[in-house]
């Protein structure tokens, strides 16, 4: 006789997590993270949620359960930061958001006595420093990434006529931001419980509009304005901390100012830098080795390792060494330049511009297309026949070969399918589908 397993709770919340255009591997590791982060009944009623945002009164249906009874669940999630809620013209919608960048972090933006976090901590480290499954997987899959990195605005050079557009730079984000909040760095806070942080600042994390809105709200961020963000900005650069952010051009929701020795996105730029794991800034550290002095001191800054001193060939000098740029490991985040004490390095302009999406449905799309997703994100009610027998099309249409694949998906780069997954979150919202919704 057939034996039919039973998955649990936490395996159905992981499969849940896996229809994002950026998942989370299952393993021993995640389950054990999963039952430290959700009770079995909130990963049971949490792995029936839609992508998309949605309302209590869909969470009842989806439930079957009356609408103050899932408004009441679904607010217990989001005070936990399990959910985001936002409201928007006197309406409350709510979103599960990614593991990263997601509720991973949300875990640890603050102190919490309601969890283990050094347990939690440690549960991290083996998910993500030791099996390199979940991050590979995040940072490399895909040609479109989750985060791009910003420019150091103050190592952009007065003298020269570089285009530098508003959305390259982290002041522009902060100073149009609906919301902002700021919280503990989740790879230095996770890096401190097991004795290995560095001695960067610790609250220095930034979440802006709908993001902040939800995190504010319930205490896992704290909120401030404009001058305190610029202010923690500042601190930032002089720290020479990179900042890495959503990458869309448009509501930003995340800046994280992150160092080489804890943070993941930096540490993965290191391991798989040939993958390209991160979209970098539109420039590249040029050195001028005529007046460079080997120091070392931009080798030392680089949290990449993408500087090196190399022999100046010299005649006249032998064993004089000069600063090189190693271009494809290169951020193109300036923190090098500032680093230079005789002002050898400045920045220029790569020869070929990253392009950004223009906001989270447009970078979801593209991620979702990329990995074989797409119809996860427009067929998310898999409580219709219908709707699976579309999306099994749309799965076929994604495992052809690479060439019919690309035929299929420039197709599905269209205004009108960004249109229609906009109006399948809230009909009244050009942002509908939030970025930390994964859809």
């Amino acid at each position: 006789m057939a034996h039919q397993t039973i998955k649990t709770s936490y395996e159905q919340l992981s499969e849940r997590l896996n229809r994002f255009p950026q998942g989370a591997p299952p393993s021993e590791l995640l389950f054990s993270i999963l039952r430290v982060l959700f009770s079995e009944k909130e990963a049971e009623l949490v792995s029936l949620l839609p992508i998309q945002p949605f309302d209590a009164e869909r969470a009842s249906r989806v439930w079957r359960t009356s609408v103050p009874e899932a408004k009441k669940r679904l607010d217990g999630l989001a005070e936990k930061a399990l959910l985001l809620d936002t409201e928007y013209e006197g309406k409350t919608t709510y979103c599960l958001p990614p593991p990263m960048a997601g509720f991973f972090e949300f875990s640890m933006m603050r102190i919490r006595n309601d969890l283990d976090q050094k347990a939690l901590a440690e549960l991290f480290y083996q998910y993500m420093n030791v099996e390199e499954d979940f991050i590979k997987s995040l940072f490399t899959d895909g040609e479109t990434q989750l985060g791009r990195v910003f420019v150091q605005e103050t190592a952009i050079p007065r003298d020269k006529d570089l285009i530098v557009l508003d959305y390259e730079r982290a002041s522009h984000v902060i100073k149009t931001a609906s919301h902002i909040g700021v919280g503990m760095c989740y790879c230095r806070h996770k890096m401190q419980h097991l004795g290995r942080a560095c001695d960067a600042p610790m609250d220095i994390c930034m979440t802006f509009n709908g993001s902040a809105q939800s995190l504010t709200k319930h205490g896992h961020a704290r909120a401030i304005d404009v001058s305190e963000c610029m202010g923690l900005l500042d601190t930032a650069y002089d720290h020479g901390l990179v900042q890495f952010g959503e990458n869309v051009q448009n509501q930003v929701n995340f800046i994280c100012n992150c160092c080489g020795c804890c943070c993941e996105a930096l540490i993965a730029q290191r391991r798989f830098g040939i993958l390209h794991p991160l979209h970098t800034t539109n420039f590249m550290p040029q050195v001028k080795a005529e007046t460079c002095i080997g120091c070392g001191k931009c080798v030392e800054a680089c949290p990449v390792e993408a500087m090196a001193l190399v022999s100046a060939e010299d005649p006249k000098r032998h064993g004089r060494k000069v600063a090189k740029v190693i271009e494809g490991s290169c951020l193109g985040c300036g923190v090098c330049v500032r680093s230079c004490p005789k002002g050898c390095l400045s920045l220029a302009s790569r020869q070929a511009r990253v392009l950004t999406p223009v906001d989270s449905t447009h970078r979801a799309v593209i991620m979702a297309i990329e990995r074989g997703k797409l119809q996860n994100l427009i067929f998310d009610n898999h409580a219709l026949a219908s709707h699976r027998a579309m999306a099994a099309i749309l799965g076929v249409i994604l495992g052809l070969p690479p060439v019919k694949r690309l035929m299929a998906s420039e197709q599905m780069k269209s205004k009108y399918l960004v249109t229609l997954l906009s109006l399948r979150g809230d009909p009244s919202r050009p942002d509908a589908v939030s970025s930390t919704s994964g859809s």
